[in-house]
């Protein structure tokens, strides 16, 4: 919000330089992100009035201005506005005068051969925004001559650009930066007390119904008579002009300023266009949420569509505002508007929230809505905006109505107890000199008392607090006054107390590893991805957010496969061929006995990732079952996991005939497998894409060994070593990985390694059988193994796959 100094003078006694107070402001929480020095936009330039205008001889355009600026000679100044006459007072920048804005130091010139000494000045030629496209003219009459132009144009003030925090919903009004001001610094507060108005019973045109009361918990409609539209004053135009406000005539610059003054939004319907709407004499607002489909015509000239979250004022059921966000076109306030109906109201921030997000729109009102209003000085700003209207627009009350839900103003404010001993606890010593401290009872009672508290002994160094009502929602608890406490002594104050021997970070062994994982899985040749945690709805016990942003994403996503396949698929779209990539993210599903949800590791591997294709004549090769396992396999190995792939046919997803769960030591980890062939066709994938999905903790749990994070040096033989072929016939339902485990058993002491090399089912082989081959490497790291030494080891590993499986030995 912006700050304009003057404006807050009025409001609050302030001996700080503009540096100081900023400095002040954000130490207690109140960033302040510009200072705006406004005194510096017109330093040099005054008020000079124009004795003649005479025409450029070799311009057109131009005009030559006699000028007196009180200092004895006459100025002759070139200009080129149209609107330059005779006989007007003018801002003039004298020569040796710098204009910030426009980045222009005024010097003695020569336009067009003649001379010039100084420049008349335009309002956006000194930084004021303006409508007008000439000089500026000012309006009074017989002004000092050679005078200061800054006093005239408000240029005399400095600007405070501050960001209040979410909670403080207060500090959206110069009222409550001022309450803020005299608490941080002592000074006296000035809040002025709009006068008691006079109401003349003479309409009864307006009646209030509202049949949403917890949204719109009070309403006050002022009907206003006799009305004058005018430009305003300009000292209202200058404090408007300085909040970044547009000045636009008497009656909305007046709501303005009361927004501004005290963070209450009113609104000002047209009357005679209000009763024009609702068809009669007689009009009776209300308030109530939109029908799905309903339109409104706003103040922006856009029509909007609206949903049954927007919240609206209606005249006689027929939507004329937005309530809380912005009004509307048919019935707002023009120059012969001769009478008005003032609305002053409250509204539930969430209400105002969610409409004001429906339709897409914000507003300064909605913005001060949507933290909290403070629903004790609702009558109050009402009563100010009204004074001004009747002192500044002529305008007479002749009728007011009020629907009041509100509880009882006894609730407006609550009471907290507080603790001494829990103050100094939590904030620690204080800074006293040479030595320390801690707060007093004398320290706690003043900066609450300034904060608008009211504090009652309880017991001893104990207080039962009453918070102020503009306060009640965000001093809730003890800790919320402990923080005032500290924000207003000061934290800067409080003494800080630094670790007698810093020690260097580290990370946990689950991020470490991690990241070892992540490494392994790149060096594989796989791109790390990111999705969004939200999807769409529709599947099984998926976790549905009640209140999305986006129909889109309205649901929580229960696995990572998923958006893998849509990522490969929008890949191949773009032209960027094969996607094979990794993901480690959260899933999320829902069970009986609550809600449920792990980190998982998963994976999408297909097309062919080689870059050249001229040894196969530019044709793809798609990756095969084995590779892509490999891929796993490798990782698995760096790893240092031992790993079991074990036929499984759950995901509908996947071929039921190429598709492994996944084990460590007897634990589940997961899934890998090929997509099935029509879910590759419907969404236009190469012949084989295989994915995994594995369970993260289970992963991290088999990586038991913490010294894998550091690399040793493991022994290797320098032996030869002894291989033997073995090849048996065996069922086809028996798989690979329980034949390796028996021979590995088997071989146990000098069995090196065990690879299968060869599969072959066809002619030849028994039916429902196929032909297998193993190389089993035998090693010792002492000595040369003879045949006398391997063959009983390998004669073991036949009898035992011959025991076990009762496979045919073919060699």
């Amino acid at each position: 919000m912006r700050i304009s100094l003057t404006w807050l003078k009025k409001l609050v006694e302030i001996k700080l330089s503009p540096e100081e107070l900023a400095e002040t402001l954000t130490m207690a929480g109140f960033e302040v992100e510009d200072i705006e020095d406004r005194r510096t936009w017109a330093d040099g330039v005054v008020v000079g009035k124009v004795l003649e205008r005479q025409p450029h001889p070799n311009a057109d355009k131009l005009s030559v201005c006699t000028v007196d600026i009180g200092a004895g000679e006459t100025l002759n100044i070139v200009c080129g506005a149209s609107n330059v006459r005779a006989d007007i007072y003018v801002p003039v920048a004298t020569t040796g005068t710098y204009l910030p804005n426009i980045d222009l130091k005024i010097k003695p010139a020569k336009l067009r051969g003649v001379p010039s000494q100084g420049m008349i000045c335009s309002l956006k030629e000194l930084g004021l925004p303006t409508d007008i496209d000439g000089i500026h003219i000012f309006p009074q009459e017989n002004l000092p001559l050679g005078s200061d132009v800054r006093p005239l144009l408000g240029l005399e003030d400095v600007i405070l650009d501050v960001t209040a925090t979410a909670n403080r919903a207060d500090a959206l009004s110069m009222v409550g930066i001022a309450r803020e001001v005299a608490a941080l610094t002592g000074g006296k507060l000035s809040i002025p007390e709009p006068s008691a108005v006079e109401i003349t019973k003479s309409s009864s045109k307006l009646a209030v119904k509202i049949s949403e009361p917890q949204a719109c918990p009070a309403y006050i409609g002022t009907v206003i008579e006799q009305i004058k539209i005018a430009p305003s004053p300009d000292w209202l135009q200058q404090c408007l002009r300085s909040a970044g406000v547009r000045p636009i005539n008497n009656v909305v610059d007046i709501t303005n300023y009361v927004l501004l003054e005290r963070g209450q939004p009113l609104h000002a319907f047209d009357a005679e266009r209000l009763q024009s709407v609702t068809g009669g004499e007689n009009s009776t607002v209300g308030v109530r949420f939109a029908e799905a489909g309903e339109t409104l015509k706003t103040l922006d000239g856009q029509t909007r569509t609206l949903s049954t979250q927007n919240l609206l004022i209606t005249a006689n059921n027929k939507a004329v505002a937005l309530a809380g966000v912005m009004g509307g076109e048919e019935t707002e306030v023009h120059e012969d508007t001769q009478s008005l109906v003032l609305e002053a109201a409250l509204f539930d921030s969430v209400a105002i929230r969610r409409s004001s997000r429906g339709v897409g729109l914000r507003s300064e009102a909605s913005g001060r809505y949507e933290r909290g209003v403070n629903r004790a000085e609702l009558e109050i700003a009402c009563n100010r905006a009204l004074s001004l209207i009747c002192e500044l627009a002529g305008g007479v009350i002749v009728q007011q109505e009020i629907s009041d839900t509100r509880p009882d103003p006894a609730t407006w404010s609550h009471s907290i107890l507080l603790r001494l001993d829990k103050v100094n606890q939590v904030l620690g010593p204080i800074e006293l000199g040479e030595e320390t401290g801690e707060l007093q009872e004398e320290d706690i009672e003043r900066i609450l008392t300034a904060l608008g508290c009211e504090l009652v002994k309880n017991g001893e160094a104990a207080w039962i607090v009453t918070v102020p009502p503009y306060r009640y929602r965000d001093l809730e608890r003890e800790i919320d006054l402990i923080e005032e406490i500290a924000r207003l002594y000061g934290y800067d104050n409080f003494c800080d107390t630094l670790p007698d021997k810093a020690e260097a970070g580290y990370l946990p062994l689950d991020e470490e590893l991690q990241r070892k994982l992540r490494a392994y899985l790149r060096a594989a040749g796989l791109t790390e991805l990111i999705h969004y945690s939200l999807v769409k709805p529709g599947e099984d016990r998926q976790i549905v957010l009640s209140n999305p942003l986006f129909a889109e994403y309205s649901a929580l996503r229960t696995d990572l496969i998923a958006g893998l396949i849509d990522a490969f698929q929008y890949n191949l779209e773009q032209g960027n061929g094969a996607l094979n990539g990794f993901e480690i993210g959260r899933i999320f599903w829902g069970e009986e006995e609550g809600l449920q949800e792990t980190d998982v590791l998963a994976g999408i591997i297909g097309g062919d990732a080689t870059l050249g294709k001229w040894s196969r004549g530019g044709r793809e090769q798609s990756i095969t079952w084995f590779e892509a396992k490999g891929i796993l396999e490798s990782v698995f190995r760096q790893l240092g996991l031992v790993v079991e792939f074990q036929p499984e046919n759950r995901d509908s997803r996947l071929h039921p005939g190429r598709t492994a769960s996944l084990w460590v030591r007897g634990i589940r980890l997961g899934t890998f497998g090929q997509l099935h062939p029509q879910l590759r066709r419907e969404k236009g994938l190469p012949d084989a894409v295989y994915v995994f999905q594995l369970s993260l903790d289970t992963l991290l749990n088999g990586w038991e060994d913490e010294e894998l994070l550091v690399p040793k040096f493991k022994s290797y033989s320098t032996y030869p070593a002894s291989d033997r072929d073995l090849a048996f016939f065996a069922p086809i339902k028996l798989t690979v990985s329980e034949i390796e485990k028996v021979i590995t058993k088997a071989g146990k002491g000098l069995l090196d390694s065990v690879e299968l090399f060869d599969e072959y089912k066809g002619e030849n082989v028994p039916p429902g059988q196929r032909s297998l081959a193993f190389r089993l490497i035998y090693r010792s790291s002492d000595r040369t193994l003879t045949d006398n030494e391997v063959e009983p080891i390998h004669n073991k590993v036949r009898e035992a796959l011959v025991e076990k499986f009762g496979v045919s030995l073919r060699s």
